[in-house]
């Protein structure tokens, strides 16, 4: 693609950076097969290739944005499929990221969705905050229908309140057994305040693989959510506390830092370019999700019943950290039949914060991963972040859980709280004697109720 910044332009570093990504764009198309938004609307300016022309154009010409081009590049969800699509690997996901900071900078919202987007900012970084806005929210829920189909599905979040467990605080777990690993964990924001669960049963997981396991002081939002608003400012100050943070414990010996939302782990891993500097890439590199890294530890077998889940790639985790295997790999070791959905490559519709900013989207998308999660008949759903959860827990049947906490049950974990309330069938898959492990290759023992659970 050619383009015509001027030098002044280009001395600006995220011009220069959108200068390079946009010229390695030869318009191929093949991103427009794999885009959501592109296949909903059929629409050249809602695929990747259009938008690429968007930000082109609104960079070149400077100033104020118009609303079209806004209206547009907004509708993009961030999913990543077109990265993965694209034949010339154009860098999409900086490239959205610095059109969206530029936006905020130069583009004047209307009232209420100034408000709106506010109130994300400053609500779900903070689980103390997000928890008391939830919590206020529960008188709202009578009311759901009336209100409008943003605010709508704001107050749709609020599920079991409130949630069991406690927000994470700094300290230190200690390993069950022999110690292999020393690894903190990222708590995550929006996590806390939704499901705390999914912490207690990677803490329980990792500390029962000989993990001893700590929380940072300092550290908490990884700086996705504000990035992606067009934020980059506040995401940053958050992603540097962070990087301090986990700096002064590697200092003393970590092995990994391990993220169970998978969204907070493609920023964490990327803080080399997002904060800039040694540290920042360091602690990048230290990042792992948390099946990339059980994998690498070597899980313990399970002994599940063999339920059929259906499991779900989290858009960051499938196009954002090209991690597909591992998840699958420790849930058949675990005991569970795994099932992949049709259209696997297709964003489920949460994208962050886009089923509240692009509810009528979203939707579409949601419904459409519920059929298609459907049409394989699973007895229970998995998937590695939480906004996929809550935004497919609302279309799907099927009860939905994290991939740890499924782990967890399977090694000597309590069940599911997700599964404690749901009927679930007795499982019509049981593993033949000397079944392969997929993960290992190892046989595993045929038992025909090893958990005593059915």
């Amino acid at each position: 693609m050619q383009t015509t910044f001027t030098l002044e332009q280009l001395a600006q570093p995220q011009i220069a950076e959108a200068d390079g990504i946009l010229k390695t764009c030869v318009h191929y198309g093949f991103c427009t097969a794999t885009c959501p938004t592109y296949v909903l609307s059929r629409d050249e300016n809602d695929s990747p290739r259009g938008r690429i022309d968007l930000i082109r154009a609104m960079l070149e010409k400077g100033g104020p944005p118009d609303a079209k081009t806004v209206h547009h590049l907004d509708r993009c969800l961030s999913c990543l499929s077109c990265m993965t699509t694209c034949a010339v690997k154009v860098d999409y996901a900086h490239l959205i990221d610095i059109a969206r900071n530029y936006i905020e900078d130069n583009y004047r919202r209307p009232l209420g969705e100034r408000v709106l987007r506010h109130l994300i900012a400053e609500l779900l970084p903070d689980p103390r905050r997000f928890a008391l806005a939830l919590r206020l929210a529960t008188f709202a829920r009578p009311f759901a229908g009336m209100l409008p189909l943003r605010l709508r599905n704001l107050i749709e979040l609020v599920g079991a309140w409130p949630p069991a467990g406690e927000i994470l605080t700094p300290g230190n777990h200690p390993a069950e057994g022999v110690r292999k690993a020393r690894v903190a964990l990222l708590p995550s924001c929006a996590q806390q305040a939704l499901d705390r669960n999914i912490n207690a049963a990677t803490l329980r997981l990792l500390r029962r693989h000989g993990c001893e396991v700590l929380v940072a002081p300092g550290v908490g939002c990884c700086g996705a959510l504000p990035l992606h608003m067009g934020r980059s400012g506040q995401g940053k100050a958050l992603a540097r506390r962070n990087v301090a943070g986990w700096s002064a414990e590697a200092a003393r010996g970590l092995d990994a830092i391990v993220v169970n939302a998978s969204g907070c782990g493609t920023t964490v891993k990327d803080y080399g370019h997002f904060v800039g500097g040694e540290q920042a890439k360091s602690v990048g590199a230290l990042a792992r999700d948390v099946s990339e890294f059980l994998l690498e530890l070597g899980l313990e077998r399970g002994r599940a019943a063999p339920y059929r889940v259906a499991y779900h790639d989290a858009c960051s985790l499938q196009h954002g950290q090209r991690v597909t295997s591992a998840p699958r790999k420790l849930l058949a070791r675990a005991g569970f039949d795994v099932l992949d959905v049709p259209e696997r490559h297709f964003c489920c519709g949460s994208a962050g914060t886009y089923n509240l900013l692009q509810p009528e989207i979203a939707t579409a998308l949601g419904e459409r991963k519920a059929a298609h999660i459907a049409s394989v008949d699973p007895d229970i759903i998995a998937a590695g972040n939480l906004g996929c959860m809550v935004q497919i827990g609302r279309f799907a049947q099927a009860p939905i859980v994290h991939t740890v906490e499924l782990l967890d049950w399977a090694t000597g974990g309590p069940m599911p709280p997700a599964l404690t309330a749901t009927r679930l069938r007795e499982p019509a898959v049981r593993r033949a004697p000397a079944a392969q492990d997929e993960a290992t290759s190892a046989p595993v023992a045929a038992d025909p109720n090893p958990t005593g659970i059915w």
